[in-house]
C-alpha cells in the first residue's frame, strides 16, 4: 500500500502541474487541444468539446498542447486566442502556472497536514534511529544495501536505546571509523537483518556513510487551536521546506560531480517515499510536499523542454522585440526533450537495479 501511495502521489503531483498550464489557459480564453498524463501512446481518452484529455503509456510527467502546434488544427493562424498570438505577458502566465501550482498545492498539503493530522506537541521516544534518506547510491550506506525507511537497531552488537544521546554516539562511532566495518543490526519492515558499512572520509574530512538520521518514535499531536494557527504553521513549514529545497539544488550545481548520485528518477522516489510512508503513514504529507516543491524548481531550471527553458524565449522575444526564429526554438527544444528523456531512462534504470528484489536476483 505505500508503495501505491507513493505512485498516486507523483501522479497527483503531475496532475496539478499540467492542471496550472490549463487553467491558466483557459482562464485566459486561449484555445487548449489536449491535456495528458505521460507521454507517447494514448492508454485511456475523453474527447471534450474542445479539448482532448488523455493517459498515456509513458509515466514520465505531462502535458497541455494547444492547437498552435497542431497541423490539423481548423482554428485560422490568426486567431487572436491562440497561445502564440498572445501578448507575452499571457504566454508567461500560462508557462509559469505549472509552477506555481506545485508551490501553492505543497503549501495547501501542509495546511492539510496541520488541520487533520494536527500539531507536533511532543515526542514519544522509541529504541533505535530511523533513516530518512539515503544521500547518494554511491555512498556507503547504499553500496551495503541501507534504504530510506530502516530502523537501525543496533550498531557493533549494541542496542540503540531511546535516548538523546544515540544519535549524537552513533554519529561519533561513524566518524571515528573511516575505512573501518560497522555492523549493523536493521530492521526494514517486520524483518531484521544485519549490515556491514564502512564509512569514508567526507569532504570535511571526517567519516560518513551518506544518510540523514532521526529519531526513532512516535509524534503527538494536538488540535491546532484556530484556522489562523493552521495557516500560519504551514506557512512556516512551507518556508523552511522550500529554503531547504533551493540550498539542497544549489549545493547540486556547485558539486555536481559529488552529488549527482543524490538525483532519483520516479523509481528512486518512489522506493524512498514507500520507505518513509510504511515507517510513518504521516510522512505522506511532507513527502508530497517536498516532490511538488522539486517538481516546481526543476521545471522552472532554464533549461530546454522544461517551462523555465519557455520563459527564456520569452524573455529573449521581449528583449529583442521578435521571436527566436521558430527552427532555432524547435531545434533547441527537440535536444532538450531528447536529454532529458535520454536521462530520465538512465535514471530509472538505474534505480531499478538497485531495487531489493533484482539484488536478490544477482545473490
Amino acid at each position: 500500500m505505500s508503495v501505491l501511495a507513493a505512485i498516486a502521489v507523483l501522479a497527483l503531483l503531475v496532475f496539478v502541474h499540467e492542471l496550472g498550464h490549463f487553467l491558466a489557459a483557459r482562464l485566459q480564453g486561449i484555445h487548449v487541444n489536449k491535456f495528458a498524463i505521460g507521454f507517447g501512446p494514448i492508454l485511456l481518452k475523453y474527447e471534450g468539446p474542445q479539448t482532448q484529455y488523455s493517459v498515456r503509456a509513458i509515466p514520465f510527467g505531462g502535458f497541455v498542447g494547444f492547437p498552435d502546434d497542431d497541423p490539423d488544427s481548423k482554428i485560422a493562424e490568426n486567431d487572436p486566442d491562440l497561445l502564440g498570438n498572445r501578448p507575452i505577458l499571457d504566454r508567461a502566465i500560462v508557462i509559469s502556472a505549472g509552477v506555481i501550482a506545485n508551490l501553492l498545492f505543497a503549501y495547501l498539503v501542509f495546511v492539510a497536514q496541520y488541520a487533520t493530522v494536527g500539531v507536533p506537541q511532543n515526542f514519544s521516544s522509541e529504541p533505535g534511529v530511523l533513516i530518512p534518506q539515503v544521500m547518494s547510491e554511491s555512498a556507503p550506506a547504499a553500496e551495503a544495501g541501507l534504504k530510506a525507511g530502516d530502523l537501525i537497531v543496533a550498531a557493533q552488537g549494541k542496542p540503540l536505546a531511546a535516548a538523546e544521546e544515540t544519535i549524537p554516539g552513533l554519529i561519533e562511532l561513524i566518524k571515528n571509523s573511516p575505512g573501518e566495518p560497522i555492523d549493523l543490526l536493521v530492521q526494514r519492515g517486520d524483518r531484521q537483518f544485519d549490515v556491514t558499512v564502512i564509512p569514508e572520509r567526507g569532504p570535511d574530512g571526517n567519516a560518513i556513510i551518506g544518510v540523514q538520521l532521526q529519531p526513532n518514535g512516535t509524534i503527538i499531536y494536538r488540535r491546532a487551536e484556530n484556522p489562523i494557527e493552521v495557516f500560519t504553521l504551514a506557512a512556516q513549514e512551507f518556508q523552511g521546506m522550500f529554503l531547504r529545497t533551493l540550498q539542497g539544488f544549489g549545493m547540486l550545481i556547485a558539486n555536481f560531480s559529488e552529488m549527482a548520485g543524490q538525483v532519483a528518477s520516479p523509481v528512486g522516489i518512489v522506493e524512498q517515499g514507500a520507505g518513509l510512508i510504511h515507517s510513518n503513514a504521516a510522512s505522506l504529507f511532507p513527502f508530497t510536499a517536498i516532490i511538488s516543491i522539486n517538481l516546481a524548481i526543476i521545471n522552472i531550471l532554464p533549461l530546454p523542454a522544461l517551462d523555465g527553458g519557455q520563459l527564456a524565449f520569452l524573455l529573449a522575444e521581449a528583449l529583442r522585440g521578435k521571436p527566436l526564429p521558430a527552427r532555432v526554438q524547435e531545434n533547441v527544444m527537440q535536444t532538450g526533450l531528447v536529454l532529458l528523456l535520454g536521462l530520465g531512462v538512465f535514471l530509472i534504470v538505474r534505480d531499478t537495479t538497485q531495487l531489493q528484489i533484482f539484488q536478490n536476483l544477482f545473490q
